[in-house]
């Protein structure tokens, strides 16, 4: 009995941890409350492929890709994408408001005065981070740093090709 007891063990924990890392990743549920006050929930995302994108007036990097994501966003919505900007808790939100404005950004703009939204997304703490959701509500990306924008676009472009489930 004790000869067959290691092997079946072995292959039930192999079995469980491959469960683990085949099952993908739900987004959290969150409610995001935009610089006009609109309230966006992440159920509301279902049905579309959404980028999350943590950002901060002050990184030279998030500001560096938010004219590309700009691009992206005007080139996927109308297919089903959606961008949420989350301004990072310690970005004053006068400085937030001011750049939405100033770069008249199109998709919505939500600040994290308190972090919350950061710590439901896996606790981030760099920026840039974007977090891709597919149409099911899973997490298919996760990118810390500039985002790869022609990546993004096979993604976006395989992504919005399939029906959602």
């Amino acid at each position: 009995m004790k000869k067959w007891l290691l092997p079946v063990l072995a292959v039930a924990l192999l079995g469980g941890l491959w469960w683990v890392l085949a099952t993908p990743e739900r987004a959290p549920r969150v409610m995001f409350t935009t610089l006009d006050g609109r309230q966006i929930a992440t159920e509301a995302l279902h049905g579309k492929v959404a980028l999350i994108n943590f950002w901060a007036t002050s990184c030279p990097g998030c500001v560096a890709e938010m004219p590309k994501l700009v691009e992206t966003y005007r080139q996927y919505h109308a297919k089903g994408f959606e961008v949420v900007a989350v301004a990072m808790s310690y970005d004053p939100p006068s400085h937030v408001v001011n750049y939405a404005k100033k770069h008249a950004l199109p998709f919505p703009v939500t600040l994290d005065a308190d972090g919350r939204l950061a710590a439901a997304f896996g606790d981030v703490q760099l920026t840039p981070t974007s977090i891709v959701i597919n149409r099911d509500g899973h997490v298919v990306q996760r990118v810390v740093g500039e985002l790869d924008f022609a990546k993004l676009h096979a993604m976006l472009d395989r992504e919005l090709g399939r029906p959602s489930s």
